[in-house]
């Protein structure tokens, strides 16, 4: 069975009153769900709590899920921009950080490397407009298609494209600035 086939058989058992189901597909996106809020806001408490809200909010709508406009994950991610840019609009986030970044090795420069350029880039992503980031975040680092990210972002495909590609050449400025500085 697919994990499309997967994901939809699990929304008719819940909606047919199985709610203990719904678990299986918070557990299947929840690491998604926070990476993607948490490369947006960049706060570790807000993007579990938005992921929460998230997970509350897609349970009281989903009904209107429809496996024929997107998957489950598309239509997760969408319900997380739109909570994202909620925060975004209350205040604008300091720092960006890539959790899984930090990883412990037996080579330590290289964490330190890895810690610094994830530290790099998350000052540069602080200074895209939202629509960049979002697009950028969304196919960088969420690994998404530009056609999922138009579902999510309710645009065309080439406004994706445009988004993204503005947003590596500003972020190529200024990473090439930053790494220009040592």
């Amino acid at each position: 069975m697919s994990l499309a086939t997967e994901d939809t058989h699990l929304v008719s058992q819940v909606l047919d009153g199985k709610t203990g189901e719904y678990r299986r597909l918070v557990e299947r996106y929840e690491r998604s769900v926070f990476r993607f809020a948490y490369n947006m806001i960049g706060n570790l408490h807000d993007s579990e709590d938005l992921t929460q809200e998230v997970f509350v909010a897609a349970f009281d709508n989903l009904r209107s899920y429809d496996s024929r406009r997107s998957s489950m994950l598309t239509w997760l991610l969408t319900i997380t921009r739109n909570r994202c840019i909620n925060r975004w609009k209350q205040r604008r986030p300091t720092t960006v950080f890539e959790p899984d970044a930090a990883v412990n090795s037996q080579y330590p420069e290289t964490d330190a490397i890895r810690r610094e350029f994830w530290e790099e880039l998350d000052a540069a992503l602080v200074s895209l407009p939202l629509d960049q980031k979002t697009a950028f975040v969304l196919a960088e680092i969420e690994q998404l298609s530009y056609e999922e990210i138009a579902a999510i972002e309710n645009t065309t495909l080439g406004t994706v494209k445009s988004r993204i590609h503005r947003a590596k050449q500003k972020l190529r400025k200024l990473l090439g600035a930053h790494s220009g500085k040592r």
